[in-house]
């Protein structure tokens, strides 16, 4: 296919779907003479997840256009970013990943032979590659070196050496890995621009960089917060994957983070071209998409029931990840899986450590403090209907700031107009904008709601007296500071969400205690014991 294409052709194919990408004269350039060279990398930490299909479907791409894809297994980065992979299981673990990447890139239909693997210890550990770190250790200062690893490296109150250490290794990948480009998701964005500004002061060549957009997982907000509950495995049995799919944040009409949408169309639309929602026939039949935009376009106008379009998803998942549970049923799979990620329950002092960080201790849940969620009390100054969606109402909204916030709220088929207009609600101010059919929604208008037919929603109180801009917190947490932005990638706000509830008093609360602002209590009309989002 590769053979047949223009230069602009394989320069479309590359680049379909991206955020972002630096560099494109220089891409252009390169495929005017020959193939481009790219790489994609992988820290061998925690198990791959079906959101790895999003970089795999974007690999299978290159391929077609004829690039040479290297892919590499970043072990010693694993173990920098503070140690997330145990040393003695980087090897272990190194060797699950190749065979578990290799799998999905085989249920995609792609030819392995046209890729290239690499581990990063292969390399990363000669005389040569060191000198370059210490020399750009030189060069590279602190602030720099955080900030690049900002939104991939673990943040920690004290941060190891190692860590600021990561990004620079990064950059010094793509030369001595021979190639014209990297790609990687747009929250590596800062670390690609430390690589174009540092590598020329080492006499190497500044790259092109392909970024992903940040795809929101298949179970977000109203998954469970733990670990396994909160994503799809690769291994998962079909009950699993539909008892998880069952539990997905879909919600009708709201094409905003939405994971299910979104791997219909980062995954599934650039593997085969279309898409089928299955339905009952009484509910109009089964429906073949050919473009993604009129999958969007029918769910956001609710033609698409969630149930419909996840029951789809789920054939369409199964259908790759079968092949992949057939390989992993061999005995030596099995035994490796088992060996790279030991079940912690059975290794040494697992018991004492829960016991010792039982309440309050620097375990990762010990971060997720309500308090770094910036709710404030809005005033609604303006409310109309979203120009291109009918589901939509376009809200202004005064939290205190110099100007009104643009808010895109799935609000029309519950609260009318006229009871949004100039009324107090609670937003939550720093979530990362988001367009929603065209328009940059800037917060999110905090609402109860309730399931069923029909689904029952209602904008949270404020009590009586409240001003714009006023602070909402949870009892107990009151002196903490908001997050100046929640990073998507940590899920910060999914992970707090699944613990706020209505009381039998239709009181606001999180984990039992309330929500508050200095004048008293956060609440509902009527819905009690219903969820908050």
């Amino acid at each position: 296919m590769a053979d047949q294409l223009s230069p602009n052709e394989k320069l479309d194919l590359i680049t379909r779907n991206l955020q972002e990408v630096l560099g494109e004269e220089k891409l252009k350039q390169v495929l005017q003479e020959r193939e481009l060279k790219v790489y994609w990398g992988t820290a061998t930490t925690g198990k791959p997840h079906v959101a790895y299909f999003v970089p795999m479907s974007k690999i299978a791409d290159f391929l077609k256009a004829g690039c040479e894809v290297t892919i590499l297994f970043a072990d010693l980065h694993a173990y920098l970013d503070n140690m997330k992979a145990p040393w003695e299981l980087l090897e272990l673990r190194v060797k699950y990943y190749e065979q578990v990447i290799k799998a999905m890139l085989e249920s995609l239909g792609v030819p392995l032979e046209k890729l290239k693997f690499v581990k990063g210890t292969d390399y990363q550990l000669s005389r040569e590659y060191t000198l370059d770190v210490y020399r750009l250790s030189s060069m590279v200062t602190e602030h720099d070196a955080k900030k690049a690893g900002a939104e991939v490296v673990k943040q920690v109150e004290h941060p190891l050496l190692s860590g600021l250490l990561y990004p620079g290794l990064q950059a010094l990948d793509e030369e001595y890995l021979k190639v014209d480009a990297q790609f990687g998701g747009v929250d590596q964005r800062k670390i690609f621009t430390l690589a174009e500004k540092y590598l020329p002061s080492l006499g190497y060549a500044k790259r092109a960089h392909l970024m992903n957009p940040m795809v929101p997982g298949l179970t977000g907000a109203k998954m469970s917060s733990s670990e396994e509950e909160s994503k799809i495995d690769l291994l998962d049995s079909k009950e699993d994957v539909k008892k998880k799919l069952k539990k997905a944040f879909c919600e009708p009409g709201n094409i905003q983070n939405n994971g299910v949408l979104s791997f219909v169309k980062y995954v599934l639309f650039p593997l085969r071209g279309d898409f089928c929602v299955k339905r009952d026939p009484k509910w109009g039949g089964d429906k073949v998409y050919s473009v993604f935009e009129e999958v969007e376009k029918d769910f956001a106008e609710e033609s698409i029931h969630p149930g419909d379009l996840k029951a789809s998803v789920e054939v369409a998942l199964n259908q790759l990840l079968d092949p992949i549970r057939k390989k992993f049923q061999s005995p030596e799979l099995r035994k490796l899986t088992n060996s790279a990620y030991p079940d912690p329950s059975k290794t040494k002092g697992a018991g004492k450590g829960a016991k010792a960080g039982g309440g309050g201790g620097g375990g990762e849940d010990d971060e997720l403090a309500p308090s770094r969620l910036d709710i404030r009390v809005g005033k609604v100054i303006s409310v109309e209907k979203h120009p291109d969606a009918d589901s939509l109402y376009l809200e202004k909204i005064d939290v205190g700031e110099a100007e009104p916030r643009t808010v895109v709220s799935g609000l029309v088929a519950y609260i009318s107009q006229e009871d949004l207009q100039d009324r107090d609600v609670l937003v939550l101010c720093n979530l990362k904008p988001q367009k929603m059919r065209g328009i940059e929604s800037q917060a999110m208008l905090l609402c109860a709601s309730i399931e069923g037919e029909p689904r029952r929603v209602e904008p949270l109180d404020p009590p009586e007296g409240s001003s714009p801009g006023e602070r909402v917190f949870v009892e107990g947490y009151e002196t903490g500071k908001p997050d100046d932005r929640l990073n998507p990638k940590k899920k910060v706000w999914e992970k707090l969400q699944v613990d706020l509830k209505i009381s039998d008093e239709c009181v606001a609360q999180w984990k039992d205690k309330q929500l508050m602002t200095k004048l008293g209590q956060i609440t509902c009309k009527t819905l009690k014991g219903g969820n908050i989002s």
